[in-house]
């Protein structure tokens, strides 16, 4: 297996820019990574859920990942989701994310079936063995039916099969364990969180660094929390926070969605009102914010200063 690429820092989950068709939008994919970059930006987790992975086919998530690996031209370390059933369906597609230029692969426990954690720890084993870069874990309970335990991460860690934690859980009680005792084994893994409100206390906590979707529609923010956490400047951090946080309610603009509708619909709404993709299309299969929504969302944004002059 490769050496382990560290991830730290801000590392957002590319949303996927799509056509009015629901085709993949690679103009304003190419367009979007290279901001996120300019932004300052130390890695991308591509084929997220902010990333709408599982809508793909296979074949689609290759080409997005060849967009995104083009479009950042070795600027920036690449983390590939390869969300699929099982092992060997995870480390097919995992194998062919590496090949079209991830450094690294995350996944998450198995889905559907139903496994002990002995079998998870397996699960995660098999996905290794399967591709040649590190194994990342993704702890996403909301939408797997199970959460991975401090105990199994550790031991995986130890054993060189996971090298990170993306932890979407939202439980910072366990996030905070999490971090506490990997400091105690000596640190065998990368934590990143994905919370969006509360990375200037997970920082603090000890996390690497974040995984936020916000930083779609405004990067830069996040790398101003960071650095200032990294240089110890907590009252900096806190108040990037605390901004950061009144950009983040777009997300409650829209009403009576599903959860894949309104935070990537968001996001996608105030990505095109600043011009970063070229329209806002959602997923096939995944309702669009309404126009009342959408008029909320560019007013958060006017009120932040974020809306490109000629549209504010």
């Amino acid at each position: 297996m490769s050496a382990s690429v560290a991830f730290t820092g801000v590392v957002p989950p590319v949303a996927t820019p799509l056509l009015p068709d629901h085709s993949v939008d690679h103009a304003s994919l190419e367009r979007h990574v290279d901001h996120l970059i300019s932004e300052g930006v130390s890695g991308l987790f591509a084929l997220g859920s902010t990333g709408e992975t599982a809508y793909f086919t296979d074949d689609e998530r290759v080409e997005i990942l060849r967009t995104v690996a083009s479009a950042t031209a070795g600027r920036v370390p690449i983390i590939a989701g390869a969300i699929e059933l099982t092992a060997p369906r995870i480390s097919a597609v995992g194998a062919r994310l590496v090949d079209a230029g991830a450094q690294a692969v995350v996944t998450t426990a198995p889905l559907y079936t139903l496994n002990s954690a002995g079998e998870i720890a397996d699960h995660f084993r098999r996905v290794a063995a399967g591709i040649d870069a590190p194994l990342w874990a993704y702890d996403v309970p909301v939408r797997v039916h199970s959460k991975l335990g401090i105990d199994l991460l550790l031991r995986l860690g130890a054993e060189g099969v996971v090298h990170g934690v993306k932890d979407s859980s939202g439980d910072d009680v366990g996030f905070r364990r999490l971090l506490a005792a990997n400091g105690a084994a000596g640190r065998p893994l990368q934590v990143l969180t994905g919370h969006e409100v509360v990375v200037d206390a997970m920082l603090l906590a000890g996390a690497d660094g974040v995984v936020p979707g916000l930083a779609n529609v405004e990067a830069s923010g996040y790398v101003r929390l960071c650095d200032a956490a990294a240089r110890g400047d907590w009252d900096a951090a806190r108040l990037e926070q605390e901004r950061i946080n009144r950009l983040f309610e777009i997300v409650f603009q829209p009403i009576g969605l599903a959860g894949d509708a309104t935070g990537v619909g968001a996001f996608k709404a105030a990505m095109h009102a600043r011009g970063l993709i070229d329209h806002p299309t959602m997923a096939a299969g995944v309702q669009s914010l309404d126009a009342d929504a959408v008029q909320k969302v560019r007013g958060i944004l006017a009120e932040m200063d974020l809306l490109p002059t000629q549209a504010a």
